[in-house]
């Protein structure tokens, strides 16, 4: 009795023990749901996080969120941009466009409608290192959430006719993308910063690649990728692991394992300034710098640095370039993780006669921060504001759901919330500015500039 107490009150009404909730040790094991190490076991049976492996190999990875009546499941393959071909570039996107173009038992209206009709939400994405196609739905519609996600997985069709439209489609995403100076500028310093290595190609891929690719092409990227050991299911909200586990089982019959890999990390950086004359009102500023992996032991080190110099209106560029000189409407820091590699990046949109005067105090901010160690009551601010802002992230479960994936692709585990603040709350002064010493170099510095052409 004291045991089941324990275990009903730390785990979830679906899950009383971390064995009762297999019919048997024999459903147990074939799903792999046995822990590696005692560690493990106490986590999956005090927390709501839990992990099985299907029979094909696929993981799945659940978080259940008692307080909630939705579901975001997500289907993450590891196919992004940076596994393509260059003469393909682009098929990783193009094909998560297409995977909603038809299957063998549905039409791409059909696939459209499925869960919207039940007030859910069907959708997807690709980035340099992952596409993910996910549905978020209310928890009574689990079941037909996992039959057309598994449809457009493992039975589109890719109808010569749709590729050719879609084709239009996707040049029309790349024309709006050049209509964006803010986004577009990113994208170079990107291409700029990974010169000629995969991470610095277009996720949308470049007219001519697009224009050239054909079904073949889309067929043997998704041969070479789709695999179970692949990819990974995650699923967070009011979720029964069990359940789902044998809904996936019943539905994922993917291809064999057949999966090449053409991974290679960055080992050369680009750097300088480069300047391009647009038909723009605005003069538009991007620098950026090769920073840390995703799973590198400092990365919540540059989370703060990131947060203290361009994280809201609170930031140091916030306040001085805009509230106290007035020279940009927009600006702000960012952070790219990648695998093996990451991105800082510094971005404000000015008048083109502020352009110059704002790089230079753009400059004048991160020579500051490698020079002088922040107050203990700034870091402190600084600290709450991240922190506060993990938290209220926890919220979504779409948010829930990507971070369960992305710790799994990344590093191959679980980590509870309450070790993420610890580690925030172990970041010091010092350890702040090494973090920006080691990524604030000045010879390698790239900067972008988009300039009004008149």
């Amino acid at each position: 009795m004291i045991l089941n107490y324990i275990f009903y009150n730390y785990g979830s009404p679906f899950q009383v023990s971390l064995f009762f909730r297999f019919t048997s040790l024999h459903d147990a094991c074939k799903h792999q749901f046995y822990p590696k190490h005692f560690f493990d076991f106490l986590l999956m049976v005090f927390s709501h996080y839990n992990k099985a492996i299907l029979e094909n190999g696929l993981p799945v990875v659940t978080e259940y969120i008692p307080s909630v009546r939705s579901i975001s499941l997500g289907v993450w393959i590891k196919a992004g941009t940076r596994f393509e071909e260059y003469k393909h570039n682009g098929v990783a996107h193009f094909l998560e466009h297409m995977m909603f173009k038809g299957t063998r038992n549905r039409t791409s209206k059909e696939i459209a409608i499925s869960l919207e009709s039940v007030g859910g939400n069907l959708n997807a994405f690709t980035t340099k290192e992952l596409t993910c196609y996910f549905a978020e739905i209310l928890d009574e519609n689990l079941r037909k959430a996992v039959n057309v996600l598994s449809d457009i997985i493992c039975h589109s069709t890719f109808p010569p006719k749709e590729i050719e439209k879609e084709k239009t489609v996707v040049l029309d995403e790349i024309h709006a993308l050049e209509d964006t100076p803010e986004d577009l500028i990113q994208e170079y310093l990107v291409e700029k910063v990974f010169h000629n290595h995969p991470l610095s190609w277009a996720i949308l891929g470049h007219e001519k690649s697009v224009k050239n690719l054909e079904r073949d092409n889309l067929i043997q990227f998704y041969g070479d990728n789709y695999s179970p050991q692949n990819m990974l299911i995650a699923a967070a909200g009011n979720i029964d692991h069990m359940r789902l586990v044998n809904l996936l089982e019943k539905s994922f019959k993917l291809l064999p394992p057949n999966f090449k890999n053409n991974f290679k990390a960055p080992n050369s950086f680009g750097f300088g300034e480069h300047i391009y004359h647009k038909p723009i009102n605005q003069a538009h500023v991007c620098l950026g710098m090769p920073s840390f992996a995703y799973n590198h032991p400092k990365k919540y080190e540059l989370l703060v640095l990131n947060t203290l110099l361009g994280g809201g209106m609170s930031s140091r560029l916030f306040q001085n370039i805009r509230e106290r000189y007035g020279l940009a409407y927009s600006i702000y820091s960012f952070l790219d993780f990648y695998s093996d590699s990451g991105l800082f990046g510094i971005y404000l949109g000015t008048d083109k006669r502020n352009l110059g005067y704002a790089i230079e105090l753009v400059e004048k901010e991160i020579n500051l921060i490698v020079q002088r160690t922040v107050s203990k009551k700034v870091l402190q601010e600084v600290k709450s504001q991240l922190k506060g802002n993990l938290m209220l992230s926890m919220e979504s479960t779409a948010n829930r759901m990507a971070r369960l994936a992305k710790m799994e692709l990344y590093m191959d585990g679980y980590e509870e919330i309450d070790r993420i603040i610890e580690k925030i709350n172990n970041v010091s002064a010092d350890s702040v500015m090494e973090a920006a010493t080691s990524i604030f170099i000045k010879n390698r510095l790239l900067k972008i500039l988009f300039i009004p052409q008149n």
